[in-house]
């Protein structure tokens, strides 16, 4: 549905995108997540043929962003960080004008405004100048725009930034919702969005793919070991080295007493993934007669993925063309 291949852009000096290259299937719900900087905002322009790629190709529903611009825009329906709205005009002739300039025929704009405004959530907004909308329902009418010609593809950049809590958690569904139909790709740097919507993740950090999988997936790129907490009844000192003699064990945290269970010792063991840790570690314990009370993997937030992955920031902000 959408290929990118070693794309590439500039700001003068400044290398914004670098060599980035990435595909996103029918259907997928695709969080691009990065840093305040990264590169975000100038790939999806790039895919929507705001921008000009300087190097690399990418295409959009099998067609060249640069060659085949007027296909790919009839195939997308793209949602800027800060939609272009007219503020003086009521949401109901703010979309029959955009149904206009889609081409849609006369005859299906008005059903195809009430029905995008059903899927939004616009009803009884539909009279209202826009203007007079909280910032909630302003990012609702962009939706809305952006769907009105049915597009098979969905680019959404930041679509809750500067909501409420209560407004960020109807997008979000809404945003579910749409991904059942159609391929969304949504650019944003707040982990929760990434989390609560997608399927799938791609990580830039000064404009390269720094990773990309499900979290699941990510996970093991970014740590390529487990972690266990475990709480053994035993002398600490011999428990921590035993421990650390385990096969493929690269660390041996001490946690302290268990606060449940005050005779156990808590301890924190890395070990190198793949290799039967838990069992291991199990066999250890039983061999030397101690008393395990907590055997336990930890799991790897995706903070701590987005952490390891972007190490280095500072990536000029992506700049308005």
């Amino acid at each position: 549905m959408i290929t990118v291949e070693n794309l590439t852009k500039r700001y003068g000096s400044t290398l914004a995108v670098d060599g980035i290259s990435f595909e996103v299937h029918p259907r997928e719900v695709v969080g691009f997540l990065g840093p305040n900087g990264a590169g975000k905002t100038t790939t999806m322009k790039m895919l929507t043929c705001f921008l000009r790629p300087d190097g690399g190709r990418a295409t959009v529903g099998g067609f060249d962003v640069v060659d085949q611009s007027i296909e790919v825009r009839r195939h997308i329906g793209y949602l800027p960080e800060n939609a272009p709205l007219y503020h003086e005009m009521e949401v109901r002739d703010y979309l029959l004008f955009m149904a206009k300039v889609r081409e849609i025929a006369p005859a299906d704009r008005k059903k195809r405004v009430k029905e995008m405004a059903d899927i939004c959530g616009l009803g009884p907004m539909m009279l209202k100048q826009i203007g007079e909308l909280s910032k909630g329902y302003r990012q609702r009418v962009g939706l809305a725009q952006s769907m009105l010609h049915r597009p098979d593809i969905l680019i959404l950049d930041e679509p809750t930034s500067g909501l409420d809590p209560n407004q960020i958690v109807e997008i979000r569904n809404l945003i579910k919702e749409i991904g059942r139909e159609k391929t969304v790709i949504l650019s944003t740097h707040i982990l929760p969005e990434v989390q609560a919507t997608c399927s799938r993740v791609l990580i830039i950090s000064n404009g390269r793919i720094a990773g990309q999988g499900t979290p699941e997936e990510l996970a093991q790129m970014a740590v390529g070991e487990e972690r266990f907490m475990v709480a053994i009844r035993g002398p600490r000192d011999t428990v921590q080295a035993a421990l650390s003699r385990i096969d493929g064990c690269s660390g041996v945290q001490d946690q302290g007493i268990d606060p449940q269970a005050r005779e156990f010792h808590q301890f924190k063991l890395f070990l190198k993934g793949g290799l039967n840790a838990g069992e291991r570690i199990f066999q250890t314990v039983a061999q030397n007669g101690w008393t395990l009370s907590e055997l336990r993997r930890e799991v790897v937030s995706l903070e701590d993925i987005f952490k390891r992955l972007t190490r280095q920031t500072g990536t000029p902000e992506d700049r308005p063309s």
